[in-house]
């Protein structure tokens, strides 16, 4: 195995509280090659308006010198906080001045990551670039790397921030980098229509919290009235969840039990699922104690709207599901097609009924350990065997 160099350009930085692909690609990576993990700069707007934050008085004290950027976080592994402002540009009108300003950015930007690749001494390195289609726009000839790898996890243009100039971006990215690697199958479609060398790598999950084979206490909202529980755990969004669909659910089959684990926005809130008898809202739960609730499920659901934001998005819910060998039923879109033969997938809300009532009768021992299996394969040791394949035939020709 050839050992390289490979910077990433997270999108999300190394010290966010939420889970991460890039960083769970960069912790893979690093188990057999040289890693530097870049945090996008600091934006002007940011520093002033959150300045109190913990994340950017971090920052801002490398920004003055006071801290190092470059931190080891283990072997072969180190992240770098940029000792650098960006101007805070994204909502500018003018597709002129966005782009001068953009230019400036990248060129503090580059600067800064050049402290960091000298101080270790890279050479011919990877870029491996996650979705940041603005403050490294010209990375790619201003690094000048061995090889050029865009990383498309989300359909981030159906976000406003992102669409506002990602329209116009994105495909010009797509177009200039030598790979294009994707996390699901719609996504790679939509980077070929850009580049030819766009493939589809998978997706990798920690399934660790979603694998025991201990039987479980049933969670303290139970109760002897419950019927079959249908359950959701995850936030409950209506931008990605439908919300009348869940409703139709409730109501054409009262002796089931919908239980609903996250916290609510609005809609949700105001919705007529808190009026039905047989709905249950948990509230939001620890992370460790979301394995009790879905082993108490008889089916589990994933009741996505489908539109921009959905369509392409790899839905690593449905992975928590199967590993805990639940029977699923789920929306069928682009990105679900590689569940197809463990996962029941509906297309309107009567399918949806349908399909829980099929997946209530065929439960078997046999399917559970099914679904256990194929959730196994989705490792980030797998997916990352794939990127650096990918890499490999690219370095190559």
């Amino acid at each position: 195995m050839q050992k390289l160099n490979i910077i990433i350009i997270g999108q999300q930085p190394w010290d966010t509280e939420i889970g991460s692909n890039c960083k769970d690609i960069a912790l893979e990576l690093s188990r057999y090659h040289q890693v530097l993990y870049v945090n996008s700069p600091l934006d002007r707007i940011t520093s002033i308006r959150e300045r109190k934050l913990e994340s950017s008085q971090k920052r801002l004290k490398v920004i003055q010198g006071k801290e190092t950027g470059l931190i080891s976080i283990k072997e072969n592994l180190w992240t770098y906080y940029p000792d650098c402002i960006v101007e805070s540009i994204n909502w500018l009108n003018s597709a002129f001045l966005f782009d001068f300003i953009n230019k400036i950015n990248n060129r503090r930007f580059h600067k800064s990551i050049l402290k960091a690749v000298n101080s270790l001494n890279f050479k011919d390195f990877v870029l491996f670039n996650d979705n940041e289609i603005i403050k490294c726009f010209y990375l790619n000839s201003l690094l000048a790397p061995r090889l050029s790898v865009y990383y498309s996890r989300d359909y981030i243009l159906a976000t406003p921030y992102w669409k506002k100039h990602g329209v116009r971006l994105e495909p010009m990215m797509i177009a200039k980098y030598d790979l294009c690697l994707a996390n699901s199958t719609y996504l790679s479609d939509y980077c070929q229509q850009y580049n030819r060398e766009s493939y589809y790598v998978g997706q990798g999950c920690d399934l660790d919290n979603f694998s025991s084979e201990k039987a479980l206490p049933k969670p303290l909202e139970y109760q002897e009235s419950f019927g079959s529980v249908i359950g959701y755990v995850g936030a409950l969004q209506s931008i990605r969840l439908d919300v009348e669909l869940i409703e139709y659910i409730a109501m054409a089959q009262p002796d089931w039990t919908i239980m609903l684990v996250g916290p609510e926005d609005e809609k949700f809130k105001r919705s007529k699922l808190h009026s039905l008898k047989n709905v249950v809202f948990t509230g939001l739960k620890p992370q460790d104690e979301l394995l009790k609730y879905i082993s108490s499920f008889d089916v589990c659901i994933n009741p996505q709207m489908v539109n921009e934001l959905t369509i392409g998005n790899y839905p690593r819910k449905i992975d928590e599901y199967l590993a805990v060998g639940k029977p699923v039923v789920a929306t069928e879109t682009r990105a679900m097609e590689i569940f197809k033969p463990h996962v029941y997938l509906a297309k309107d809300k009567e399918g949806y009924v349908e399909l829980i009532a099929q997946a209530l009768r065929e439960n078997s021992p046999e399917l559970k350990q099914e679904r256990k299996a194929f959730a196994a394969t989705h490792t980030w040791e797998n997916s990352v065997k794939s990127i650096f394949q990918y890499i490999v035939k690219a370095l190559d020709r």
